[in-house]
């Protein structure tokens, strides 16, 4: 469904320093610099698939979907999506994708929201039976009874992002662009928008790509990661296959009748205790976690023990490491 192939991007970035004189030496002498957003960018994404595209600040991420969703025109490279090349085919193309940029809206400031969907009722020519039903899915799916009667610029940051993701769907998109969809989104809200995004890939077999910050967000819905760094992809492969490489270490918590034993077990890393719990990391190449708790049983009285996987963003955080970025 979505060929990328050698994709590159460049900005050409004013520069100066700062004061007076600078300003003024500015207007008459502009100094520049090319910042190499992307560089030689490849890779396929299936129909139905969910793909979380991540990475640091700067790396690329946003200027990636910008050239997919047909914003951008790269320097080199191709792009096919559904037959379509987004920069060239942008009308019949932008009927076949929704789009939801986080710091972005496409809901009319000042006037009910409800207004802004009929708008793009008629912008994309959606069929009134169709419509309607699609409406009544989203404002039931998406908690918006409430919400479609306000002027957008009275919704809070989280409300505004559940009616632009209903606005992305209103034409059945088949696939689906998110850059920071949960972004101010309360826990609940967060919880409601995750397993919508679940419900229309199974039900309607919507292809996604998640940019985000929120490894949450990735590990609850994407089976596949993509990893840009400097403009250049570092990394593509699943999220089982990144615990397995990374996730090597585990933590256990227990709780204790009162000792006065630090309880140093070999092959694990106090994170913290005290005389009734403690917390300890344990790398499962060393030592299995029966074998832990066994002779941690030897040595206190337990009441209560938890194992936790390693936090999906500490993972991320040491592949990033590792590619330094």
């Amino acid at each position: 469904m979505i060929s990328v192939e050698g994709l590159s991007k460049s900005f050409k970035v004013a520069k100066r320093s700062s004061g007076l004189r600078q300003a003024a030496k500015a207007l008459f002498f502009r100094e520049h610099k090319i910042v190499h957003a992307l560089n030689d960018v490849s890779f396929y994404i299936q129909p139905g698939e969910i793909v979380g595209y991540i990475g640091p600040n700067g790396a690329g991420k946003s200027t990636t979907i910008k050239v997919m969703s047909g914003i951008l025109v790269p320097d080199g490279g191709s792009c096919s999506i559904m037959g379509y090349t987004p920069w060239k085919d942008r009308v019949p193309y932008v009927r076949n994708i929704g789009v939801v940029f986080g710091q972005r809206t496409q809901l009319w400031w000042d006037v009910p929201v409800i207004d802004s969907f009929e708008l793009l009722r008629d912008i994309y020519k959606v069929p009134s039976a169709e419509y309607k039903q699609t409406l009544d899915l989203l404002v039931e799916t998406l908690d918006l009874q409430s919400l479609i009667g306000m002027p957008v610029r009275q919704l809070s940051l989280g409300q505004r992002m559940r009616c632009e993701i209903a606005a992305s769907l209103l034409h059945s998109p088949k696939i689906l662009f998110l850059d920071e969809p949960t972004i101010g989104l309360d826990a609940i809200s967060k919880i409601a928008v995750r397993q919508f995004i679940k419900t229309i890939n199974k039900e309607k077999d919507v292809t996604v790509i998640l940019t985000t910050h929120d490894m949450n967000d990735i590990e609850a819905l994407a089976n596949r990661i993509l990893l840009i760094g400097k403009g250049s992809l570092l990394y593509d492969g699943t999220v089982t296959a990144l615990r397995s490489r990374f996730g090597t270490r585990k933590s256990i918590t227990i709780d204790y009748r009162e000792t006065s034993d630090r309880l140093d077990i070999p092959g694990t890393e106090p994170l913290s205790w005290s005389p009734e719990r403690a917390v300890l990391s344990v790398d499962t190449e060393q030592v299995m976690i029966s074998d832990v708790i066994a002779q941690l049983s030897s040595r206190v009285d337990l009441l209560d023990v938890a194992v936790e996987s390693q936090p999906i963003e500490d993972i991320i955080v040491q592949l990033y490491k590792e590619y330094r970025i």
